[in-house]
């Protein structure tokens, strides 16, 4: 028997072809902002150092975006249960946008940061939020096919940020790269007043603030370790030792807390529902293989290729295809036919398929080569990504959409930050293996100390040519480890989305058996 609160919760409203297509054209703007936004200031890390000095804290510009990202995101959706969808999705668009224009004015390096870590609490907002909402709106059995189109912002924003950062930071002031996605901001926050309409659900319960300040300070914890860890301090070191230990204890007391709370922000009972349970350990793993790919490609693109920014981010253009293609493509199969299994399964295969044949690049690769290769790789991230979180959410109440939905996002922002931080280890000590090898073969007097001042892209290609040449041979090698490391990494997730039970896509909102 459901409670009254519950079966306010399960009560679906329903929305019109046209109505869903308005709202999901407000969520994707809203996703492309966060997205761009995110990635488009990497370009200009170097301008604005230039400007606000502090080239020793270039590092927290990026981490700190990332960890509150991360350990904002389950949270959003716990508040949106308590206090609805349209009210927190609104809150995190200003949130983003206020800490965005504020970036924009920074005088000095701990501003810049300050804005960006509030930036990074709006942008956990916007990657969860917009997925709950299209699970209010479509029955599970459409979503498949609206999602697709969700999935394929990722890979628009992928190729536009990098490209937009370029043009900023080459005429116009680094400024701009923080304030150019504020009118997509403000827009997508008209159209979704506008535009959506849902039921307000008040719940009379208190909000999970134990739950909160464990789970939040445990992320906080392992992202401070995994973003800075072997760049601000060793790994061996007491910092690494210090915070993984308090990473521990946090995660510990957030059980117990946990299974204490009468709303907890990520339920126990979850951990309990296979589905769950399986596509969230496939998250992780798909986030630390895709996010640790994208990281490098464009390094080797740079370094290997000596292709400008620019350049190297167009050369994404094939994945972002595979991407817009496969995504689309199957929310409409998977719609049509209620069946959706096979396809993060062969999705994840091809995502270690698409990261073997990246492996086996070579100084003299052709640039057609790569391009196939990388194709290969979105064709199977877009195969998978979105359906996972489908599979996710089919398999609970609605009343449970908001946790499952930003739990399993939770798990893939930690995979991406784990994976990034374990492949940039393993790139910077095969890189110094191999620079060592390969100097002694050639008798030159190249070290170990020489790898941390290689420098920029730039300053590599104007190296010695025998010096350029070894150069160039160690960092093809040691981003084949790289790549290579990621293949039993997507096989794992495609293992895990194996051992899914398949239940077909419910054509209502009901209850799932």
């Amino acid at each position: 028997m459901l409670t009254e609160q519950q079966a306010q919760a399960e009560a679906a409203p329903r929305f019109t072809h046209k109505q869903v297509l308005e709202i999901l054209a407000g969520l994707m703007l809203a996703m492309l902002t966060s997205m761009i936004a995110t990635s488009v200031v990497g370009t200009a890390l170097p301008t604005i150092v230039g400007t606000l000095g502090g080239q020793d804290q270039l590092a927290w510009v990026a981490s700190a975006t990332l960890l509150t990202m991360t350990a904002s995101t389950p949270l959003w959706g716990k508040l949106s249960d308590l206090y609805g969808r349209k009210f927190m999705f609104q809150v995190s668009l200003v949130v983003f946008t206020v800490s965005s224009i504020a970036a924009g004015f920074s005088q000095d390096m701990g501003q810049l940061i300050a804005a960006r870590a509030v930036q990074g609490i709006g942008a956990g907002g916007l990657a969860a939020l917009p997925q709950i909402i299209l699970g209010d709106v479509v029955e599970p059995r459409e979503r498949g096919r609206y999602s697709g189109y969700m999935g394929a912002v990722f890979g628009v924003s992928t190729v536009a940020g990098p490209l937009l950062g370029g043009f900023i930071v080459d005429n116009m002031s680094w400024r701009w790269t923080f304030w150019i996605c504020v009118p997509l901001a403000l827009v997508a926050f008209v159209v979704i007043q506008k535009v959506l309409k849902l039921p307000l659900v008040r719940h009379d319960t208190k909000v999970d603030w134990w739950g909160a300040t464990f789970i939040t300070g445990g992320t906080t914890a392992l992202m401070l370790l995994l973003s800075l860890g072997g760049q601000e301090f060793d790994w061996n070191s007491a910092w690494s030792y210090g915070l993984g230990a308090l990473s521990l204890v946090m995660f510990g007391l957030a059980v117990v807390a946990e299974r204490r709370a009468a709303d907890p922000i990520l339920p126990p009972r979850l951990f309990r529902n296979r589905t769950f349970v399986l596509t969230s350990v496939a998250s992780l793993l798909v986030g630390a293989a895709m996010f640790g790919a994208l990281m490098f490609l464009p390094q080797y693109l740079q370094i290997v290729k000596g292709m400008s920014p620019t350049g190297s981010g167009l050369m994404t253009l094939p994945m972002v295809l595979g991407l817009l293609v496969s995504s689309i493509l199957v929310g409409r199969f998977v719609s049509q036919t209620g069946r959706w299994k096979i396809f993060p399964v062969a999705g994840m295969l091809l995502v270690a398929l698409g990261l073997f044949l990246l492996s086996r690049l070579h100084v003299d690769s052709s640039l057609v080569v790569v391009g196939l290769d990388i194709a290969v790789l979105g064709i199977g991230l877009g195969a998978s990504m979105q359906i996972l979180i489908l599979a996710a959410q089919n398999a609970v109440t609605r009343s449970d959409l908001a946790s499952t939905t930003s739990g399993v996002a939770f798990f893939r922002s930690l995979g991406g930050a784990v994976g990034v931080a374990a492949f940039g280890a393993i790139l910077s000590n095969r890189l110094s293996a191999e620079l060592i090898s390969l100097a002694k073969a050639a008798h030159l007097p190249l070290t170990g100390g020489a790898t941390p001042s290689l420098g920029s892209p730039d300053a590599i290609s104007h190296l010695p040519a025998p010096v350029l040449e070894v150069v160039l041979e160690a960092f093809t090698r040691a981003i084949h480890m790289v790549f290579l490391v990621g293949v039993p990494i997507a096989v794992l997730a495609a293992v895990a989305t194996l051992m899914l039970k398949e239940i077909p896509l419910r054509s209502s909102q009901t209850t799932p058996a």
